[in-house]
């Protein structure tokens, strides 16, 4: 077995001002990456102004990522960085805004490439010190090295082939707080999705179940609240982030499967939230998977049946039915990769895949 995560991440209440030193030992001057306005509302942005300012540390804000960030983004923000020589790059946000900052730090270290560099598989990754303070509770990107940037150019959503740990990651529940239902709600649904993939997946092992049995027992405890049921408290948003970064940690080693593969095309195609996506496959696909292993994963979570499962998701995701067309377009998009199809931990032929997509 081998597990490997070399980012330092701290977890607790004011973790940007207690750890401002470890902050500012990365740079001088700081490229902040996040999104028009959720950061500002939360607090973290002017968390991270603090500490700069208290540690005299220099800093220039790009403020445009948006979700399901492009490859045009990343662009006009490193042309930024490099205009005004910043030496570190601070994410803020949810997975939008920590993956656009890793793709804009590798490309502030190779100032002389274009937009090609990002998929180009055959480069050595370098990058600036990165920095990554989430802000919701469903991407795990502050313990991933996935960077995952929509193309226009191949209209096409999926991860570049570069691989790039933060540095430093800084996870605070507080910034959940003053998040929409629906924020909360879609990427709560992709931490689950992280978690239980992770744990049927053909790379799991038993460091990354270590991590899978954690998050999960941590998310069940918020299922309540992610459904309406009982109003948030500070502890339920730290079992949320906690879960999400756990998720992370998970798929950090062993990859996403088959509802993330699934998932893209509904996001490009229909604006679909990126959680509400996965937890579109997310039952079917467990329904398919060794009882076993499905019992315990349902059980860690909270559920008694894959099918209260798909009710739970039908309620937190205000679920719609996908167009038959789409669906087979997604079909087709999985059935023609094989290494998408061989990270699950069951044999995914085409007829189980078509039992997962539901056509």
């Amino acid at each position: 077995m081998f597990y490997y995560l070399p980012v330092k991440i701290y977890e607790e209440e004011n973790c940007v001002c207690n750890h401002k030193a470890d902050i500012a030992a990365l740079g001088k001057k700081a490229l902040i990456v996040t999104g028009k306005t959720s950061a500002k509302k939360n607090g973290s942005y002017n968390d991270v102004k603090s500490a700069l300012e208290d540690m005299k540390v220099s800093y220039v804000l790009f403020d445009l990522v948006e979700e399901n960030p492009s490859v045009e983004t990343v662009m006009s923000a490193s042309e930024l960085g490099k205009k005004e020589n910043v030496d570190f790059v601070i994410g803020i946000g949810g997975g939008s805004a920590m993956d656009a900052a890793k793709a804009i730090a590798i490309m502030l270290a190779n100032k002389d490439k274009n937009a090609d560099f990002l998929y180009d598989k055959s480069s050595i990754t370098t990058a600036l010190p990165l920095v990554e303070i989430p802000t919701t509770c469903g991407t795990g990107s502050e313990a991933t090295a996935v960077s995952i940037l929509t193309n226009h150019a191949t209209k096409s959503k999926g991860s570049i082939p570069h691989k790039l740990f933060a540095d430093l990651s800084l996870v605070d529940a507080r910034y959940l707080m003053s998040a929409p239902k629906s924020v909360i709600n879609n990427t709560a649904i992709d931490a689950l999705g992280h978690l239980i993939e992770s744990y049927l997946n053909s790379k799991t092992t038993d460091y990354s179940k270590i991590f899978v049995k954690s998050g999960l027992e941590m998310w069940s405890r918020t299922k309540t609240v992610i459904i309406g049921e009982k109003e948030a408290e500070y502890e339920d948003y730290r079992n949320l982030i906690n879960a999400s970064t756990l998720g992370g940690m998970a798929i950090a080693h062993t990859g996403t499967s088959l509802p993330h593969a699934l998932s893209y095309r509904l996001t490009y195609d229909l604006s679909m939230p990126h959680g509400a996506a996965v937890g579109y496959f997310l039952a079917s696909f467990i329904r398919e998977a060794d009882k076993t292993d499905a019992d315990y994963l349902l059980g860690l979570a909270g559920f008694s049946s894959v099918d209260e499962l798909q009710s739970f998701y039908e309620q937190a995701c205000s679920f719609d039915e996908v167009k038959k067309e789409i669906l087979d377009k997604t079909f087709n998009d999985v059935l023609n990769n094989p290494a998408k199809l061989a990270t699950s931990s069951f044999k995914t032929d085409e007829a189980v895949l078509k039992r997962i997509v539901n056509i």
